[in-house]
């Protein structure tokens, strides 16, 4: 964050900048507010730009077998552009290789499921799934394993026949 910001007033700085060589350039023909103005719209699209292409960024530095499997997409009545273009502010992302199994119940599978922000941290939790009866269940809830390896105290959702958790944990 703190890098952005710096960012951002070096990118008011260069525009002002420009503006101000364009000006000498035309022998001070440039009203005096134009440089305010171009360093003002140079910070304004720099904040733009870092908002959209933070996704693919953080999308970019994830380990192998991370796979996202839902993106949240932001629209703000003080952005009306994300109403015409929505940026990814938020996303899920399951880590493949950290899949678990157990040999008494081969149908379920353990994952952790990554939760990231644009300015928070990032959070994890784990999820079973059951394969066979396309089920998961958050285990933050206070749901334990029985002595036969079954789930016990899990409050199950049932997946759509779509769902990305599901599908990314089960097709491993």
């Amino acid at each position: 964050m703190f890098l952005e910001l710096i960012a951002t007033i070096f990118a008011g700085i260069a525009f002002a900048g420009v503006v101000m060589v364009i000006n000498k350039f035309t022998g001070g023909r440039l009203p005096k507010w134009v440089a305010p103005v171009a360093a003002g719209l140079g910070m304004i699209a720099m904040t733009i730009s870092s908002e959209y292409s933070w996704y693919d960024r953080t999308k970019d530095t994830l380990p192998d077998g991370m796979t996202v499997v839902q993106e949240v997409e932001s629209r703000a009545l003080y952005r009306p552009w994300t109403y015409a273009v929505p940026f990814v502010n938020r996303f899920a992302a399951i880590d493949t290789v950290s899949v678990r199994t157990n040999e008494q119940v081969p149908e379920q599978r353990l994952v952790d499921l990554y939760f990231f922000g644009r300015w928070a941290p990032v959070s994890k939790l784990p999820v079973a799934v059951d394969c066979a009866q396309n089920l998961r269940a958050n285990l933050a809830d206070g749901a334990e394993f029985g002595a036969d390896g079954q789930l016990v105290n899990a409050d199950w959702i049932t997946g759509t026949t779509d769902d990305p958790i599901i599908e990314a944990t089960c097709g491993v």
